[in-house]
């Protein structure tokens, strides 16, 4: 599918009432997801957490440089997991949704830099489509750093949490 094809397609989804779109072909694979905007306002001033949200509207400036900046942020995620000593985990997120560091808005936080971890602990809860996804700790150890906002935006694969191994 060439850059036009695809420019026609993200105004045909765009225009529509689809929520989500989703294409496999053997040598494409293109997915379309407007429910990522939800909580931008169109009068709002951008910021840099707004501007990092993949919108219908940047999906095809974003395929162009697709394997470029896919290329980087896996360099930067690596570099960051190696950055601090060996003992250090950074934790991903499992998918793309909203990202809660409480089960309430008025509870205590799942966990805290300098709290101590087991494997199954709640760490966060990740929205996606309406469904609060409980993300557990896959190691034991300690929480250096939470590394993402309460109400952002994550990304597959964007860091969450820094843990340094027991």
């Amino acid at each position: 599918m060439d850059f036009e094809q695809i420019k026609e397609l993200i105004k045909l989804v765009d225009s529509s009432e689809l929520a989500f779109f989703e294409i496999n072909t053997q040598s494409e694979h293109i997915k379309m997801d407007k429910s990522l905007n939800r909580n931008v306002s169109e009068n709002s001033a951008p910021s840099s957490a707004t501007n990092s949200i993949p919108t219908v509207q940047n999906i095809a400036e974003n395929i162009v440089g697709k394997n470029e900046s896919v290329a980087k942020n896996e360099s930067n995620i690596n570099s960051e997991e190696n950055s601090d000593d060996d003992d250090t985990i950074v934790i991903t997120s499992p998918m793309v949704g909203t990202f809660y560091s409480k089960p309430s808005p008025d509870s205590e936080t799942f966990v805290s830099a300098g709290d101590k971890i087991s494997k199954g602990k709640v760490l966060c809860i990740i929205e996606a489509m309406k469904l609060m996804n409980e993300i557990e700790s896959e190691y034991d150890g300690t929480i250096v750093k939470c590394l993402v906002n309460e109400g952002d935006m994550v990304e597959y694969g964007q860091p969450l949490f820094k843990i340094k191994g027991e």
